[in-house]
């Protein structure tokens, strides 16, 4: 198993109310994926509200990685600009069994 970082930028006009109405959803898909999830937050802009998500899982390919971020609630409900999935090498403070 490898590490992904989904980097995801929210639309600038819509993508806070769209997350807002889709956060349930988002969270509960997060919970399901259980242990496949390594880390997730939200990024926040100068006002402390959420702008984009950034979201660290385990899964055997590229391909698994891009599958898993396609399931998001809120990628599904138009919250994103951009979504970009990159293999992603934890070196500082690695969990042990990482």
């Amino acid at each position: 198993m490898s590490l992904y970082a989904i980097i995801c930028k929210d639309k600038p006009k819509e993508g806070l109310e769209l997350r807002k109405a889709n956060r349930p959803d988002h969270l509960k898909w997060l919970d399901d994926l259980g242990r496949t999830v390594v880390a997730a937050g939200p990024f926040l802009d100068e006002e402390g509200n959420p702008n984009g998500s950034l979201i660290i899982i385990e899964a055997c390919s590229l391909d698994a990685a891009k599958g898993i971020a396609a399931q998001d609630p809120y990628g599904k409900a138009g919250v994103f600009e951009s979504v970009e999935i990159r293999p992603w090498k934890w070196l500082i403070n690695k969990p042990a069994g990482m």
